[in-house]
């Protein structure tokens, strides 16, 4: 099937792409260039973990998992494994969020810093803990196979709306969390507000974010870009019952139908033999 727009939804599809995977390289060049590099002894150097494992599986590899659908190169494989590389990127990115999470605490507990006071620390626990829910409960619904259908069609809406608005959090999170460091980081002489190169670089990583969150929320919004269904994909009734089932149940219905108007018809025309017989009887006892 032909996708409308094609060459519009590929042009985004790249740029989307390309925009992601600089965001990635971004956060790489700010911590090896400018925060000293990388380490897991409980020093600044864990922390660096931080924003580069949550801009690379809770930014990039969740706005892949988020699109993974429209891609019409997949529309041909089955939609089980389509589920299955949905959830699979986005357990990646779940992986990688919570690692993020465990550098922070330990490089705050070991530096003797608190933890949990900023609003940066608040809506990003949130949106962690929303999206392992969210996690959990479309593997539990959606991929397992033991959901009856009308739970699933009664979810989907709220599965993929909070899917986008985890998503945006996570961005606006990020962003948050870009500027808290500059404003710690960044001391005199090259304060924040003076444009040091960091600063500069920093504020262009998030623009790119940004961006990479604008273009996946397009791709994903557009109707004429939703995988289209099954041709024998079950279709729910308002009763929560399937197609299969109402046809069935029509079948059956028609069949009853049927038998009960053929002896409706072996009765009327048992009952006109019958008084056949007895006008025969009476004409033959009346000569």
């Amino acid at each position: 099937m032909a996708m409308e727009g094609y060459w519009l939804f590929l042009a985004l599809l790249v740029s989307a792409l390309l925009v992601g995977f600089l965001s990635v390289i971004f956060t790489l060049v700010w911590v090896l260039h400018y925060r000293e590099g990388l380490g897991w002894d409980g020093t600044a150097l864990e922390f660096n973990w931080h924003p580069v494992l949550l801009v690379t599986g809770f930014v990039f590899i969740q706005g892949i998992a988020i699109i993974v659908y429209r891609l019409p190169w997949t529309w041909k494989c089955s939609k089980l494994l389509m589920k299955s590389i949905h959830a699979g990127l986005n357990a990646v990115a779940a992986i990688l969020a919570i690692i993020a999470l465990v550098a922070v605490f330990d490089n705050h507990n070991v530096s003797g810093n608190p933890n949990m006071y900023s609003l940066h620390s608040w809506v990003g626990l949130t949106a962690v803990i929303c999206y392992l829910l969210q996690l959990l409960s479309g593997f539990t619904v959606f991929l397992l196979p033991w959901a009856p259908l009308s739970l699933r069609a009664f979810l989907m809406p709220i599965h993929v709306y909070s899917g986008l608005v985890i998503f945006g959090t996570v961005i606006a999170t990020v962003l948050m969390g870009i500027t808290e460091k500059l404003i710690w980081g960044l001391r005199a002489p090259a304060s924040y507000s003076t444009f040091p190169p960091e600063g500069v670089f920093a504020n262009s990583l998030g623009l790119l974010i940004l961006v990479f969150g604008a273009l996946i929320f397009w791709i994903v919004t557009r109707p004429q870009w939703k995988r289209p269904k099954e041709p024998n994909s079950t279709l729910l009734q308002p009763n929560g019952g399937t197609a299969e089932g109402a046809r069935g149940s029509m079948a059956a219905n028609s069949g009853y139908n049927m038998d009960k108007s053929d002896s409706e018809l072996n009765n009327e025309v048992a009952a006109r033999k019958r008084n056949f017989a007895l006008d025969e009887t009476g004409q033959r006892s009346t000569m």
